[in-house]
């Protein structure tokens, strides 16, 4: 479990196709790698991977298949946002965060607004029941607050503020538009349209 809070900006600097899967090597540094463990769960832009190796401030995970057609970028070399796993009792200062990508989005635009940036993301349309005003989205890893959403047949477009500090201390200042990125949408959005649908009238006037 993560909160969304990026920790460092790490590389991904090797990438070794293994038959439909990946292995990846990450130098973690400036993030402090000293308690990694072999097993240890780390989040690579938004994505969790488990430490399979680790060769001082690098760190090994490998990719299943699963992973590389649900996910954006991580079978490529270049920057990539961190955060370790959550320990408990620890501050929650975004939201809780599975490291489970749910899909990736493309960007749509990324305009100036005063010392901020404006982020316009589409999201696919299987995402928009849980995409709503003042909700949260972990975007490449990043815990956000939606400001806009506008749903359209084929998707559902987010806009996002992105201040200053967030645009200094993740990728996200880097992202351009036709960029893809990896989004998870917030596990309790996922939870309330379950409840909901179990609780909708069925045909005959029952609950399902």
């Amino acid at each position: 479990m993560f909160t969304g809070l990026v920790q460092a900006v790490g590389t991904i600097e090797r990438v070794e196709r293994r038959g439909a899967g990946a292995h990846l090597v990450v130098q973690a540094a400036p993030l402090d790698a000293a308690g990694l463990a072999v097993g240890d769960s780390v989040a690579v832009n938004g994505c969790c991977l488990t430490v399979t190796a680790i060769d001082g401030t690098r760190f090994h995970a490998d990719l299943s298949e699963e992973t590389l057609a649900r996910t954006a970028n991580l079978d490529r070399c270049g920057p990539v946002n961190l955060e370790l796993s959550l320990a408990v009792g620890a501050r929650i200062g975004g939201h809780l965060v599975s490291g489970h990508v749910d899909a990736a989005g493309t960007v749509l635009g990324i305009t100036a607004a005063a010392d901020s940036r404006e982020l316009r993301v589409r999201a696919p349309r299987m995402l928009a029941p849980y995409l709503a005003f003042k909700g949260s989205l972990a975007v490449d890893g990043v815990s956000l607050t939606i400001n806009q959403v506008q749903d359209l047949e084929d998707g559902c477009d987010v806009t996002i503020n992105l201040i200053p500090h967030t645009l200094n201390v993740t990728t996200l200042g880097q992202l351009s538009t036709g960029q893809r990125v990896n989004l998870e949408v917030d596990s309790l959005a996922r939870y309330a349209e379950r409840i909901i649908s179990l609780m909708a009238p069925s045909v005959d006037g029952k609950r399902t």
